[in-house]
C-alpha cells in the first residue's frame, strides 16, 4: 500500500552538504576510510525530481547514481531532464521506503554514499525504522550515510510555533496560504501579548525566522503531518540498534560554537564524564539545538579501534583545499583583508596564513593538494609539518578555507569559447536558479545571465556571444553588452558553471 508521508518535498536545489565530495572529506577528517568520489556509487532516498542527484551525476561521469521517491510525478521530471542530458549513470525510481528492499531491494546492491535529507522527522515511526534499516542493509563496508532530521532541545521552542499555526490553519487546503496565514497568527500572538517576556520573544524570534524562509521549507518542516525531533543520544541509539554507529556531523561548528571555548570544554567533563557522546548531547543543551546533519557508518567491530570524534589534522594530507575568500589591504598596516561570498571578512597578518588564502584564491574554484599549497607558498613558512596542519585546521574552522576528496570539473581560466555545464544550463531554462559544478545553487538574478548562460554550449567566441545577445536585446548598446559579457562570464567561472 502507498502511504503519504512524503507527499510535501522539497522543490530542487542543490545540497552542497550531501556531495559525496564533502561527505568524503568530513570522514577522512575524522579517521574513516571512503571510497574515492571519482567511482562512488550513491543513493538518495526521497530524491524528489533528482535536482540533488543530476548535477553530481553529470558532473562525476564514474559515479553510479541510483534515488528513488514515493511521489511519481517528481520522479517523471526528473527522468526527462536524465533523458535530456543523456546521463546513464544516473537511475531514478518510484517507491515507497516500506516496500524498498523487499520487491527492488535486491537490485539495487551497496551503496558508498546513501543521503535521506528531510525524512527522518518527518514521518511515522514505522518509515522511520525502515529508513534506518534499510540503510543499514544497502551501506557498503566503508560506506557513509547522511542524515538530517530536527533535533531537541531546540525543536521545542519550535514546536510552540507548529501547534499553533496548525491550530489557526486548521480546514485551509492551500499550502501557501496556511504559511502566510499560520506566520501572520505568530505575530498577533506576539503582539496580543503586552509583555516583554520569554514566551513574546520566542513568538517573535519564531515569526522573524519564518519570515524569511521559502513558504515550501515551511510546509515541509513545521506544518507536516508528522514532526518528530530526537535527542542526538537518541538518534545515535536508533542508529545502534540497526549496526551503525556515529562518525560526524556534516559540517564543523562554526567558529562561534560553545563547543571550541576551554572554560566549555571542563565544564562538559564534568557534567557528562568522559563519554564524548554524552558531552556532545551536553552541548546541545548549550547551543539550543534544532537542527543536526549526521554522518553515520558501519558499527566498529574490531575491539582495537576507536572512533575519532574530534576532527584530526593528521589526516589533512589526504585531502584537497579551496577558498572563496578575496583579498584586500587591511585595515592595520601589513595585515591583508579576506572576504567571504557573504560578506564576513577578517584582517590577517600572519604570513603563512596569508600565504595560504592568497595561494587558494588563486586557484579557486578549484582546489589544492598539500603539495600543490607547499610549492605555491614557498618561502612564507608554511610547511606541512604539525604547525601548518594545525594551521590549515584553524583557518577551516574560521570558514575561510573549505576541505574537498574531490575537484570539480571546473576552469580557472576562461577559454575563448567558453562552455557552461549543460545540467545547468538545462536547469536555468526552469527556474532563475542553477546548480553548479561545485555543487552549490546559484542565483542568476541579472536579467542577461540566463540568456547568456544559455549560449554557453562551447561553440561561440566573445563576438559570437556578442551578436546573439544583441538579438535578444536589440536596445541595448553592443560596447555595453561586449564589457557585460566579460564581467559576467567572470561571474560564471566564479561559481563553478563553466566546466573544463
Amino acid at each position: 500500500m502507498t502511504t503519504s508521508y512524503d507527499a510535501v518535498a522539497y522543490p530542487g536545489f542543490a545540497f552542497p552538504r550531501t556531495h559525496p565530495g564533502n561527505l568524503a572529506a568530513m570522514a577522512i577528517l575524522h579517521g574513516h576510510n571512503p571510497e574515492p568520489v571519482e567511482n562512488c556509487r550513491v543513493l538518495e532516498i526521497g530524491c524528489g525530481e533528482g535536482a540533488n542527484l543530476i548535477p553530481m551525476a553529470y558532473a562525476i561521469p564514474g559515479g553510479r547514481f541510483t534515488g528513488f521517491d514515493l511521489a511519481r510525478l517528481p520522479i517523471e521530471r526528473g527522468q526527462q531532464r536524465i533523458d535530456e542530458l543523456g546521463l546513464t549513470n544516473l537511475r531514478l525510481f518510484e517507491a515507497d521506503i516500506l516496500n524498498v528492499g523487499l520487491n527492488v531491494g535486491p537490485e539495487l546492491g551497496q551503496f558508498d554514499y546513501i543521503i535521506a535529507h528531510g525524512i527522518y522527522a518527518w514521518v511515522p515511526e514505522p518509515v522511520r525504522n525502515r529508513l534506518m534499516a534499510l540503510c543499514a542493509e544497502l551501506l557498503a563496508p566503508n560506506g557513509v550515510a547522511f542524515f538530517s532530521y530536527n533535533a531537541l532541545p531546540g525543536c521545542h521552542m519550535r514546536r510552540i510555533a507548529r501547534d499553533a499555526m496548525l491550530f489557526r490553519t486548521e480546514g485551509i487546503a492551500d499550502a501557501e496560504e496556511r504559511v502566510a496565514i499560520g506566520v501572520e497568527f505568530l505575530q498577533f500572538l506576539h503582539k496580543a501579548r503586552g509583555v516583554d517576556d520569554a514566551y513574546s520573544k520566542l513568538l517573535l524570534g519564531q515569526y522573524d525566522y519564518l519570515s524569511e524562509r521559502e513558504p515550501h521549507a515551511t510546509i515541509h518542516d513545521e506544518l507536516g503531518e508528522f514532526y518528530h525531533p530526537v535527542t542526538f543520544l537518541e538518534f545515535v541509539g536508533h542508529a545502534r540498534s540497526q549496526g551503525l554507529d556515529y562518525l560526524c556531523e556534516a559540517a564543523l561548528p562554526p567558529p562561534d560554537d560553545p563547543g571550541y571555548r576551554s572554560e566549555v570544554q571542563a565544564a562538559l567533563e564534568e557534567t557528562a564524564g568522559p563519554d564524548p557522546l554524552r558531552q556532545e548531547q551536553a552541548l546541545d543543551y548549550v547551543r539550543a539545538r534544532i537542527f543536526r546533519e549526521t554522518l553515520l557508518t558501519h558499527a566498529v567491530t574490531d575491539s582495537g579501534s576507536e572512533r575519532i570524534l574530534d576532527p584530526n589534522p593528521a589526516y589533512l594530507p589526504h585531502l584537497l583545499f579551496a577558498s572563496v575568500a578575496t583579498s584586500s589591504p587591511g585595515a592595520a598596516p601589513h595585515s591583508t583583508r579576506f572576504t567571504l561570498s557573504t560578506g564576513a571578512h577578517t584582517d590577517i597578518n600572519h604570513p603563512a596564513a596569508v600565504a595560504v588564502l592568497r595561494a587558494l584564491e588563486a586557484a579557486w574554484p578549484l582546489a589544492l593538494s598539500l603539495d600543490e599549497l607547499c610549492q605555491q607558498t614557498a618561502g612564507s613558512g608554511f610547511a606541512s609539518d604539525e604547525t601548518g596542519l594545525r594551521l590549515i585546521l584553524r583557518l577551516v574552522i574560521s570558514q575561510l578555507v573549505e576541505l574537498r576528496a574531490w575537484n570539480a570539473p571546473a576552469v580557472r581560466v576562461i577559454s575563448t569559447q567558453p562552455r557552461a555545464s549543460a545540467s545547468a544550463r538545462q536547469e536555468a531554462r526552469r527556474r532563475a536558479r542553477t546548480s553548479s559544478l561545485l555543487h552549490t545553487t546559484v542565483m542568476l538574478d541579472k536579467p542577461r545571465l540566463r540568456p547568456l548562460l544559455d549560449l554557453l554550449d562551447g561553440t561561440r567566441d566573445r563576438n559570437a556571444l556578442a551578436d546573439a545577445l544583441q538579438a535578444v536585446f536589440p536596445d541595448e548598446p553592443r560596447h555595453e553588452l561586449v564589457e557585460e559579457i566579460e564581467s559576467d562570464l567572470q561571474f560564471l567561472a566564479r561559481t563553478g558553471l563553466l566546466e573544463a
